[in-house]
C-alpha cells in the first residue's frame, strides 16, 4: 500500500515536472523573441501542457522501480560510507562544507547579483555553490588532523600543568595505555609535574582494565585492581575524565587495544605514555610518539662507571659457574664474578664494566680483594 502511494507521488511529481519542462519551451522561445503563447491558441497550449504532462507523468511512474533500487543502493552505501568514517571527520566535512556554502552565498550577492540575464545568473549560482562547497569539503579533509586537534584542545580533558594540578590545554595530548596505569609510577611522575598537556584515558582502555580486575586468575585480578586504585588515584587528585572512543567509528573496527590507541594517538595528534617495549616498537614503526617511563626511568639512573667500589649483599647464584648476583636500590641487577661464595655476605666490589640493553642496565664486577 505504502508503495502504491509512493508510486503515485512520482507520478504526480513527473507531471508537475512536465509543466515545468513546457513553461521553459516558452521562457526559451521569449529568449528568442519569439512569443510562443501568442502564437498558439488556447486549445492548442491545453493539448501541449496535457501531452507534456501525460509523457512524464508516465514517464516517472514507469522509472519507479528503477528510483527506488538507486535509491536503495545510494543509501546502502552512504551507510556503509558513514559506517567507515569517524566522528571528528565528519564533524571537520561538515565545517568545510557549511564555510564553502557561505562563501558561495556572499559571492553570489555581491558580484552575480548584477547580471541581468536569468538563466546565466542560476548557472554562475549553482556552479559557485558546487565549487565552493566541494572546495571547503577537500581544505577541511586535508586538515582534518589540525580541526580535530583544536576541536579535541576545545573540549574539557583535564590536564597536569604543574604541582597541584594547574591546568594547561596548550599541548600535546598525552594518551595513557593499561601497562602504564597498573605500573602505577605515573602517579608519582605526575605529581612532580614533568608531565603536562592534557591527560586522555581512552574508554577502552578503562574496559580492559576492568576485565583484568574481574580475571579468575588472582595475579591478574590483583594487577587490574591495582591499576583501577591508581586510576582513581589520579582522577581524584587532577579531575582527569574518562575520554569517550564510542562515537569513534574509525576505532570499532580494531579489536586490538595497542592498535586501537595508536590509531587514537594519530587521530588527536597525542603521544602515547607507556612501558609496553613492543608497544614503544610499533609506534615507532607507525610514526607515533611515545613517552616510555622504563626509558625515563632507566635515565634517571645513577651513572656507575667501572673502577667504583660498591658495597652490596649478594642474594643468589648467578647463571655462569662461581657468578652471584646483587640488586641495587633501584632493581638494577649486578653479577659478581667469582662471587658465589660470598652468597649471603655483604662486601665489596669493584665494577669492572656496564652494560646498557634496551630492557634495562647491567652491571658486572668483581670482589674488591681479587686482583
Amino acid at each position: 500500500m505504502v508503495r502504491k502511494i509512493v508510486r503515485g507521488i512520482i507520478t504526480i511529481v513527473g507531471a508537475i515536472f512536465g509543466y515545468g519542462v513546457f513553461q521553459l519551451i516558452v521562457y526559451i522561445c521569449n529568449l528568442n523573441g519569439y512569443d510562443l503563447e501568442k502564437s498558439l491558441n488556447t486549445s492548442e497550449t491545453i493539448f501541449i501542457v496535457v501531452a507534456l504532462v501525460f509523457i512524464f507523468g508516465l514517464l516517472f511512474y514507469k522509472l519507479f522501480p528503477l528510483f527506488t533500487k538507486g535509491g536503495r543502493r545510494a543509501a546502502n552505501n552512504l551507510e556503509s560510507d558513514l559506517r567507515n568514517t569517524s566522528v571528528n571527520d565528519l564533524i571537520s566535512t561538515t565545517i568545510g562544507l557549511i564555510i564553502g556554502l557561505i562563501i558561495a552565498f556572499l559571492i553570489n550577492r555581491g558580484v552575480f547579483s548584477s547580471i541581468d540575464i536569468p538563466v546565466l545568473n542560476i548557472i554562475l549560482n549553482i556552479l559557485s555553490f558546487v565549487i565552493f562547497g566541494s572546495l571547503g569539503i577537500i581544505i577541511a579533509n586535508s586538515k582534518a588532523k589540525e580541526i580535530t586537534s583544536l576541536w579535541l584542545t576545545s573540549r574539557k580533558i583535564s590536564s597536569v600543568g604543574g604541582r597541584g594540578g594547574k591546568q594547561k590545554t596548550d599541548a600535546t595530548p598525552k594518551i595513557f595505555d593499561t601497562s602504564v596505569i597498573i605500573d602505577g609510577r605515573i602517579a608519582d611522575i605526575m605529581k612532580t609535574g614533568f608531565i603536562e598537556g592534557p591527560i586522555v584515558i581512552p574508554e577502552f582502555v578503562l574496559v580492559e582494565l576492568r576485565h583484568i580486575a574481574d580475571s579468575s586468575d588472582s595475579l591478574k585480578r590483583n594487577r587490574g585492581r591495582r591499576g583501577l586504585d591508581v586510576l582513581n588515584k589520579i582522577q581524584s587528585e587532577y579531575g582527569i575524565e574518562i575520554y569517550n572512543t564510542v562515537e569513534e567509528k574509525a576505532l570499532d573496527e580494531i579489536p586490538e587495544v595497542d592498535v586501537k590507541l595508536l590509531k587514537l594517538a594519530q587521530i588527536m595528534n597525542g603521544q602515547v605514555v607507556t612501558n609496553d617495549f613492543n608497544l614503544n616498537k610499533v609506534a615507532a614503526i607507525k610514526g607515533v610518539p611515545v613517552l616510555n617511563i622504563n626509558e625515563l626511568a632507566n635515565a634517571l639512573k645513577p651513572v656507575v662507571l667501572p673502577g667504583e667500589e660498591m658495597i652490596l649483599s649478594l642474594v643468589k647464584e648467578g647463571k655462569e659457574r662461581n657468578q652471584a648476583v646483587a640488586y641495587l636500590d633501584d632493581g638494577t641487577m649486578i653479577v659478581v664474578e667469582e662471587g658465589r661464595k660470598f652468597i649471603g655476605q655483604t662486601m665489596k666490589v669493584i665494577v669492572t664494566s656496564v652494560l646498557q640493553t634496551s630492557a634495562g642496565r647491567m652491571i658486572f664486577a668483581k670482589p674488591a680483594g681479587n686482583p
